[in-house]
């Protein structure tokens, strides 16, 4: 049992995230030790197309479009590094919007825009362009972001600090959340940075217990200028509207499946430790024991919900998506969408988190040593709940709230 692609684009993808995380995991181990991002990763990527899986194929993408199919690949190249899985997902996101934006343009007859949107894309496909995105910053949360873009003459300066920029020591564009203020208030809008602008200044921090090897270092913007284009307003600073509520449980549902496949890879290493480990004691391997078998299946029970509740939540998704009140979505259909990606989060993150301590209990004491895979993933299962939106301490509220019909502003 396992997620299965629904598209061939997708089937394609998925095979992609197969091969790339058998030779990914074969270069893990140096590049977690040093908390490094493995550039040559998104070498191998570029060169196979998965780093341009949502561009249209006539423009050399794979013509990847559903959510769905994109948790399946992400699933599957997470088994084998889940910090490259969660960092080239920030790209993959950012190339999605272009290809909306590329769409929203054709649609429009907006010749000048569909030719620029174009033209990113084949750079993505090209390998010359890679995206890093941000919404997080210390001491706020993604509605609200301190960061500020300021009129001036010609287009925007974009002054403030990041956290988790994910992949920015290798991307050439960075994709970010900022407060702008005019005549109505403050306002929320995404802005787009290039890693080449004066004033945009990598902080070379990122030292944390897991995903080391996803190059989520802190990043400053002083005064960064930037084109009109490049700054967008979504709505109202700290309030939730339904495109953004929808654009956020696309993103960050995808995530889930990065945290679904580290818990298959645990499970396949307890599955290896109960066949392959013996004991004097059990007179044969460590699978003869009654509370191991007892582990192995409560881990394939919990891999089974967690699977499930990803599948149907994000197949609901396309069908949403693909569906007429898209295009312009009520209010309380974002959040029952929200409430959706957050049960599903909420589910399969602390299955796997259960998942992967099982399997280190399987494995004995040996799984507790640093050069021990299992220890690695069970460090970078522990990310899975802290992505926003929400934190741990308030998911369920969120979605209790949604239940009783009480729709937050933000």
């Amino acid at each position: 049992m396992q997620l299965q692609a629904s598209t061939e684009p997708g089937r394609r993808f998925a095979a992609l995230g197969d091969e790339h995380a058998a030779a990914f995991r074969a270069r893990l181990a140096a590049y977690d030790t040093a908390g490094a991002l493995p550039v040559e990763n998104y070498d191998d990527m570029k060169k196979s197309g998965f780093m341009a899986a949502f561009v249209p194929e006539e423009l050399g993408g794979l013509g990847l479009t559903s959510v769905h199919d994109w948790c399946v690949g992400m699933d599957r190249l997470a088994r084998g590094d889940a910090s490259t899985a969660i960092a080239v997902n920030m790209h993959l996101a950012g190339v999605r919007t272009m290809l909306q934006l590329w769409h929203g343009a054709r649609l429009a007859g907006d010749s000048a825009a569909e030719a620029r949107h174009a033209a990113s894309m084949r750079e993505v496909t090209s390998g010359n362009l890679v995206l890093c995105g941000t919404a997080t910053e210390p001491g706020t949360d993604n509605l609200r972001p301190l960061t500020t873009a300021t009129r001036i003459e010609g287009g925007w300066s974009i002054t403030g600090r990041k956290i988790f920029v994910t992949l920015s020591p290798i991307a050439q564009l960075c994709n970010m959340s900022v407060r702008v203020t005019d005549a109505g208030g403050d306002r929320l809008a995404f802005a787009t940075v290039p890693t080449t602008a004066r004033g945009f200044e990598p902080q070379d921090d990122w030292d944390a217990l897991g995903m080391r090897a996803s190059g989520s270092q802190s990043v400053v913007f002083n005064e960064c200028l930037v084109p009109e284009h490049a700054v967008t307003v979504v709505g109202a600073w700290g309030r939730w509207s339904p495109a953004g509520l929808i654009a956020r449980t696309v993103t960050n549902l995808v995530l889930v499946a990065v945290f679904l496949g580290i818990a298959e890879r645990a499970r396949e290493l307890a599955v290896e430790a109960a066949t392959k480990q013996t004991k004097t004691r059990l007179g044969g391997p460590l699978g003869l024991s009654p509370g191991v078998q007892h582990l192995l299946g409560q881990i394939d029970i919990e891999l089974a919900a967690a699977r499930a509740v990803l599948d149907v939540t994000s197949r609901d998704l396309d069908a949403f998506l693909a569906g007429p009140d898209a295009q312009a979505p009520a209010l309380e259909a974002g959040h029952a969408i929200m409430r959706d990606y957050q049960a599903a989060k909420w589910t399969a993150n602390q299955n796997a988190i259960s998942i992967v301590s099982k399997a280190m209990d399987i494995a004995g004491g040996g799984a507790y040593m640093t050069g021990n895979e299992l220890s690695r993933l069970y460090r970078d299962v522990r990310a899975g709940p802290f992505m926003q939106p929400f934190s741990p301490t308030e998911l369920q509220q969120y979605v209790g709230q949604v239940a009783a019909g009480i729709y937050p502003e933000g």
